[in-house]
């Protein structure tokens, strides 16, 4: 495998040192190929949001696959579903099943661009939303600027029309669009950044791109993969009072198998093929194994109390500046329902700029003294953690041991 891994995070570059095996997981705990133990504040990157080999998950899969795998034809699962989607983003009409939630975003670029009937696309300094060249962009010498390939072997065609503007920061977007008049197709965003640690913008940024988008006749692409069912059984939209466009999805909605969805009102997405002139498809789309475990965690989600998951999340950041003051280290700890992260720097982190003051060296340390100590955490500064919503208070109570326990080892 290409440098060992088969995505770049594993390789454990961020972090140094030789990469953990994972060869099983139960509950909340995780156990690498060595046979050590460590409580899961990864969850395969928010999956497992109802930590691992939940039993009704299991069983609800296990049915799925004694039918078979996959059938190249629709399944009565995929309507039970969609219809759970819809009943956590009561504002979509309609919803399209893909197989990550990379293939979400592309799909929704090639929608935005038909409905709008323009070709340009904003995306936000430090967020991420697959690896699509189009979208694979980093920022250039000015804001008011195209945007230059992130990768190699992305053209520079490919993102002649990506504009970048800067995150939680409304007059960078207003530049964009008096530079590109009637030329903006759609603006996409992660409500919450997730990779470049958590970032919750205020909410007056998200209400006013919203009413932007609108007078301007821009689609606006909000990309909650990782920040659907964080905070509530539903998305970030919810929290700053705002509707996209278009939603994309992923993560949670499979579960822990590979999915990803995109929805919207009817008048967006009966463009899409067979409705409409906007193909997109997928032999394993709508898997009835993903669709199987996704119905399943959903249904157990919807048990669950929020107001509660929010306070893990608190409890943990709570912990973790408790933990870093006593020991003489200094961090800010941004927190979002059940997302949380540590930025090793002393300012406040409201974008890729302010993010990118962390100390990477010092998080290091950190990371492998809580591996020691048994908490198995992202292996990057800019990574979210996502914590289960599974935890009892005795299980906070060790992450909470195991954490000051870390600061401690780092001395």
């Amino acid at each position: 495998m290409v440098g060992g891994v088969n995505s770049p995070v594993r390789a454990f570059n961020s972090v140094g040192g030789n990469p953990l095996f994972i060869d099983r997981a139960e509950g909340i705990h995780i156990y690498d190929a060595d046979g050590n133990e460590y409580i899961d504040c990864v969850g395969s990157y928010g999956p497992m949001i109802l930590g691992h080999a939940h039993p009704k998950v299991n069983e609800a899969v296990k049915a799925a696959i004694d039918k078979s795998y996959t059938y190249g034809a629709s399944t009565e699962v995929e309507v039970e579903m969609a219809e759970m989607v819809k009943e956590a983003f009561p504002h979509l009409d309609k919803v399209r099943f893909v197989n990550s939630g990379t293939e979400a975003v592309i799909s929704s670029i090639r929608l935005a661009r038909a409905y709008t009937g323009k070709n340009k696309i904003i995306k936000f300094a430090g967020c991420y939303h697959g690896h699509s060249d189009n979208l694979l962009v980093a920022a250039g010498s000015g804001l008011a600027t195209l945007g230059i390939p992130g990768s190699k072997g992305v053209p520079e065609s490919a993102v002649r029309d990506t504009l970048i503007a800067k995150f939680n920061d409304i007059e960078s977007v207003k530049l964009l669009i008096d530079e590109f008049p009637d030329e903006i197709a759609g603006i996409f965003i992660e409500p919450v950044a997730g990779n470049m640690g958590v970032v919750v913008p205020d909410k007056s940024f998200m209400q006013e791109l919203r009413s932007l988008t609108k007078e301007k006749g821009i689609a606006l692409v909000i990309d909650e993969v990782m920040t659907g069912f964080r905070q509530k059984f539903g998305g970030a939209q919810d929290y700053f009072g705002v509707e996209a466009d278009i939603t994309c999805m992923g993560k949670v909605i499979g579960g822990g198998m590979p999915v990803g969805a995109y929805g919207g009102k009817s008048a967006i997405m009966d463009m899409v093929s067979p409705l409409g002139g906007v193909y997109q498809a997928g032999t394993l789309s709508g898997s009835p194994i993903a669709m199987a475990c996704g119905l399943a965690t959903l249904n157990e989600l919807k048990k669950h109390d929020y107001d509660r998951a929010d306070q893990i999340g608190k409890r943990i950041k709570a912990a973790l500046e408790k933990s870093a003051e006593k020991h003489g280290y200094t961090i800010t700890v941004n927190q979002f329902g059940l997302m949380v992260n540590p930025f090793f720097t002393d300012q406040k982190v409201v974008d890729f700029e302010t993010a990118q003051s962390s100390d990477t060296e010092m998080f290091a340390k950190f990371f492998w003294a809580a591996a020691e100590n048994g908490l198995y955490l992202p292996p990057s500064q800019f990574e979210a953690w996502f914590m289960p919503i599974v935890l009892t208070d005795e299980e906070i109570n060790l992450i909470e041991e195991r954490i000051e326990k870390a600061f401690q080892a780092m001395k």
